[in-house]
């Protein structure tokens, strides 16, 4: 594609009925890594298995009460995607509250003193929630996200557990999961056999085979225990839908937020977009379910450049290796 392919990121509006959508404010790609790939900057729709460009995503996403907008934490590129289909969004006149997993249950009255004082400055919730000490990348990454709600004066909510509590759940203190939300999400029973085969394959990968197999249990438990509080806070938001701002994990169809989202309101339309770091020798979007049980969980899938190539688990041993 060339030097023009950072250029595929602007939505460029084909209706002209749909000029008041344009207000996206991407620059170029941030991440390093595979800028020239053939799918960089593309836009797969999973169901109707075709290329389509950003205007239509927007149409559908306004016909969607529950939009939920996936990353790897650490690319730059995703968060410009989530914060341009948020801006795009507003602009067709609705108005969700905008949830974030990064801002927990026990940081909400500190963004709601923040704003309280300063209504439109996301720049200062991260000194109000101490960011810096939270363990996520740079605020810079999200602030055009939350400043684009502010703008538009929807709420910020803060979606996710106290890491207190997730830290008592993975340690296997399994009362640690509120009552309430262990009832309504039936928590205390099993997963479907292959859903919880794929998790705890993918908590034991993600911590590089480190984690005993009890531990992995007790992390499968924590995990359905965030996917329940944000879509709890979804719900309990009660405006014109919302829009989640989340790792792929927590958005996956399969067995993210959206099957939590479907037991508590059936009829509700959920919408789902994940940008996606290409690979090299990947240049199909279907070769890419091979990383997601052989299907992608999502409604569609935005290509991105990617961060780096190396090996996380690179010199750390498996578990009962090492300290």
């Amino acid at each position: 594609m060339g030097p023009g392919v950072r250029c595929v990121l602007v939505i460029a509006l084909l209706a002209a009925g749909c000029a008041r959508w344009v207000d996206t404010g991407l620059g170029p790609w941030r991440a390093p890594l595979g800028r020239e790939h053939p799918l960089t900057g593309r836009i797969w729709d999973v169901r109707r298995a075709r290329f389509v460009e950003a205007d239509a995503v927007v149409a559908r996403l306004a016909t969607a009460r529950y939009v939920l907008l996936g990353e790897k934490h650490d690319n730059p590129d995703h968060h410009q995607i989530q914060a341009a289909l948020v801006r795009s969004l507003l602009g067709t006149g609705r108005r969700p509250a905008v949830a974030f997993e990064m801002f927990t249950a026990d940081q909400a009255p500190l963004i709601a003193r923040h704003l309280a004082a300063a209504p439109r400055d996301a720049a200062g919730l991260a000194e109000a929630v101490d960011w810096k000490h939270s363990g996520w990348p740079d605020w810079a990454y999200y602030r055009p996200i939350a400043q684009a709600a502010l703008e538009a004066g929807v709420p910020l909510v803060a979606a996710n557990l106290a890491p207190a509590t997730v830290r008592s759940i993975a340690r296997g203190e399994a009362g640690a999961v509120p009552a309430g939300l262990a009832a309504r999400y039936a928590l205390d029973q099993p997963m479907a056999p292959a859903a919880h085969a794929r998790l705890t394959a993918e908590l034991a990968e993600a911590h590089c085979g480190r984690l005993p197999a009890g531990r992995v249990e007790t992390m499968v438990l924590a995990q359905r225990a965030r996917d329940a509080m944000l879509t709890d806070s979804l719900l309990a938001a009660d405006r014109d839908g919302g829009v989640l701002i989340a790792g792929l994990g927590h958005v996956r169809e399969d067995r993210g937020v959206p099957i939590y989202l479907r037991g508590r309101e059936p009829g509700a339309r959920i919408a789902v977009v994940a940008p996606l770091e290409v690979r090299e020798g990947w240049t199909r979007p279907p070769d890419y379910a091979a990383a997601f049980d052989g299907a992608l969980p999502f409604d569609w899938v935005w290509f991105t450049p990617r961060t780096d190539d190396g090996d996380p688990c690179a010199g750390i041993p498996p578990a009962g290796m090492g300290t």
